[in-house]
């Protein structure tokens, strides 16, 4: 079963959000839906970025490394790189 790493954007203030999970668009349903919580103040989020792993371990990995850096440039250069080709 694949896992992802996967990064949402507000399309409200265009700020974004990182996550992993089995089912990326299972996870932006329930992100758009209604509820209350920090995602819920941004809505809607539309899915700019995502990435297969073979584990789950690796996904998390992935969204640690993201999150980590904690660097706009560097989530941007991330979707900016994937387009591409």
């Amino acid at each position: 079963m694949e896992f992802f790493t996967y990064i949402l954007q507000s399309e409200k203030d265009r700020s974004y959000y990182i996550g992993s999970s089995q089912d990326p668009n299972d996870r932006l349903k329930k992100l758009n839906r209604k509820h209350d919580g920090y995602t819920a103040r941004k809505r809607p989020w539309k899915i700019v970025w995502v990435k297969p792993f073979a584990t789950k371990k690796e996904a998390i990995q992935m969204e640690s490394h993201i999150k980590m850096k904690k660097s706009r440039s560097y989530i941007e250069t991330l979707i900016t790189n994937s387009s591409a080709g």
